[in-house]
């Protein structure tokens, strides 16, 4: 069975939406971000398919394939790595590597973890459909880039109401820049 985490870029006070400006997604905020994208980078070859609900897809799709600047190396992974986007509407994903799970997100997300080969699926951003993954049980990791903001609004990676009550702590490391990344896993 395949292993599904769900990486997120949060703030200390738990936000992963992004309302204000306390993400910069290819780091040019002045803070030094090598090791961030270093740790990103040593997670992207761990996965061969990203996740995405609907929205968080024409977001990504509406940015990254268009930096011809980018530095980074993270368009380069998001036009080779396989993209499942869960959408009842969009029918041309429009972005290479990509495919459109229609049906039902969480029975969709089951037959792609049961798949024999293959490695890590990850999900991130997509609000709504990590809930559903959540609610579900389907998550097997949870990878948090804590950013050194307090937004103070804005939707949680947690569900109003949903408890958890142990997670197991796999990885807790600082970086440079102040963000630190949790990494936690169902006990």
């Amino acid at each position: 069975m395949r292993t599904l985490a769900i990486t997120q870029n949060i703030t200390v006070d738990g936000s992963i939406e992004m309302i204000t400006d306390w993400f910069d997604p290819q780091g040019h905020a002045g803070a030094d971000m090598s090791d961030v994208l270093e740790e990103s980078h040593r997670q992207d070859e761990r996965s061969d398919a990203l996740l995405l609900g609907r929205r968080t897809f024409e977001d990504f799709r509406g940015y990254w394939p268009l930096r011809t600047d980018d530095t980074t190396g993270i368009t380069a992974y998001l036009d080779r790595v396989a993209k499942y986007v869960v959408s009842g509407t969009l029918t041309d994903p429009g972005w290479q590597n990509s495919t459109v799970l229609k049906g039902d997100p969480v029975e969709e997300v089951r037959r792609l973890k049961a798949e024999e080969s293959g490695k890590d699926i990850v999900l991130t951003g997509s609000i709504t459909l990590a809930h559903a993954l959540i609610a579900a049980g389907l998550v097997d990791e949870y990878r948090l880039f804590v950013y050194p903001a307090v937004q103070g609004r804005g939707r949680r990676l947690f569900p109003e109401g949903y408890e958890v009550p142990r997670l197991r702590l796999l990885e807790s490391r600082a970086f440079r820049s102040g963000i630190t990344l949790q990494r936690y896993a169902p006990a």
